[in-house]
């Protein structure tokens, strides 16, 4: 049981690393300051906790996430949501996101500063249409590169960090931001959205089950045991790079210049802390680790948003969707990184409450009936506020930031958390109650 969950979490480990998991950590380190603790928790909190939790839940859910939004609030907003949130994890922000970071991290600093923005276009031209063409018949191979490749690169980060750690641990941090000096738990959580794993669970959780039926299990007992101890291995493996990643990102000297610049800190911090540790060589070995490791990623993002589509959406063909996808990844990559995590930003605060407030409720209701009725107005509610929150922002509409910021815990960036709270309690005494399948072995 242990073995087996211990071999699906590191499967799922390699499924779930990407760009985020490695460029966020230290940009973070880098912008929290002596806040680092406090911050780092908070993304952990989103980053890991709310990540594996989604995906337990979605591992023990008999007929998927897809089943569960449509039984409980509706199918038009079961498919109206995943379809966002396909859209999120594919083509507009994950998939363009692996190549642009493949770029920065790998590739641009092998190249003098004029050829970048040349260098970026020839590079996602190349690696757009090899991922293209392997998607078209994605095959075993690809599979086992990512299963090989990203748990040794993972391990080679490691190291990485206990040798920076070792270097640069004396030193003291950069002063913070004047947004983590003013909300460092807050803001660290809303980072930790950046991540995507949170949104991935629900895609991924499928692949976690379908991966986890081939081990075989005795009885119900030992399945429910072993994705217990998927979710251990994996939030483990996660909170430990994070903390590692942000620490080194916290020490690692940077230039004033650099912090006040808009380039990207965690892929300074990543490029210049391999240089400066094992050597001006390393830069070449970093960057076909991080090529191929996010290349696997791009591949299989682009082949399991397609086959979503082609199966929500049959009238257009799979190789059309892949085609699609891919040439839209290509125009939102060439943007390149800051405008690609700037763009993302207001969409993920609004898909992230909303993906957790669906979880708390689908936990709540394997335990006790929920009305149906309660459950719609919860996820009513959450969906005004997020929408609300990015609109007040963005828009700079005082009035509506004000009513935003009155709700609990507003400042700590989770204004939706009470209303969730309200919504299931209500859910308790309000008619149509239903009560969530059971679990069976299939």
């Amino acid at each position: 049981m242990i073995k087996k969950g211990a071999l699906t979490g590191l499967l799922l480990f390699g499924i779930f690393f990407g760009a985020g998991n490695l460029i966020f950590p230290p940009t973070l380190g880098a912008l929290s300051g002596e806040h680092f603790w406090s911050a780092i928790a908070g993304f952990v909190l989103s980053g890991v906790g709310i990540a594996i939790l989604t995906l337990i839940i979605g591992t023990l859910n008999p007929k998927g996430y897809v089943y569960e939004i449509s039984k409980k609030v509706s199918p038009w907003f079961a498919t109206s949501y995943l379809v966002v949130l396909y859209l999120a994890i594919g083509p507009f922000f994950a998939i363009p996101r692996t190549a642009t970071t493949s770029y920065e991290v790998g590739i641009a600093p092998l190249l003098s500063s004029n050829m970048t923005g040349l260098g970026l276009i020839i590079f996602t031209i190349l690696y757009f249409v090899a991922a293209y063409l392997i998607s078209l018949n994605p095959s075993k191979i690809l599979d086992r590169i990512g299963r090989i490749l990203t748990p040794v690169f993972a391990i080679l980060i490691v190291i990485l960090v206990i040798l920076g750690a070792i270097k640069y641990g004396a030193d003291a941090p950069q002063a913070a931001s004047a947004e983590y000096a003013k909300a460092a738990f807050g803001t660290g959580f809303l980072e930790g959205y950046n991540t995507l794993d949170a949104l991935a669970s629900v895609a991924f959780s499928v692949i976690a089950v379908q991966t986890l039926n081939q081990l075989g299990f005795a009885n119900k007992k030992e399945y429910i045991s072993t994705i217990w101890i998927v979710g251990i291995v994996v939030a483990l493996g996660f909170s430990a790079l994070y903390i590692g990643l942000g620490f080194l990102g916290n020490r690692f000297p940077i230039s004033a210049d650099v912090m006040a610049s808009n380039a990207n800190k965690g892929v300074y911090v990543l490029s210049q802390a391999t240089q400066a540790i094992f050597g001006p060589t390393a830069q070449i070995f970093l960057a076909a680790m991080v090529t191929v490791t996010c290349f696997t990623t791009t591949v299989g993002l682009i082949v399991s948003t397609s086959e979503f589509f082609n199966k929500t959406f049959p009238k257009i063909s799979y190789k059309t969707y892949a085609t699609a996808f891919t040439l839209i990844g290509f125009a939102i990559a060439n943007l390149g990184l800051g405008a690609i995590i700037q763009y993302s930003v207001p969409v993920l605060q609004i898909l992230y409450p909303i993906t957790i407030a669906i979880v708390m409720i689908v936990i709540v209701n394997k335990f006790v009936a929920l009305s149906k009725i309660g459950m719609q107005l919860t996820v009513a509610v959450v969906t005004i506020i997020a929408f609300a929150n990015i609109i007040g922002s963005q828009f700079k509409l005082t009035s509506v930031s004000n009513l935003i910021n009155a709700l609990p815990f507003a400042q700590a960036s989770i204004p939706w958390l009470v209303p969730t709270i309200v919504g299931i309690v209500l859910s308790l005494f309000l008619p149509n109650k239903q009560k969530s399948d059971s679990f069976e072995m299939e």
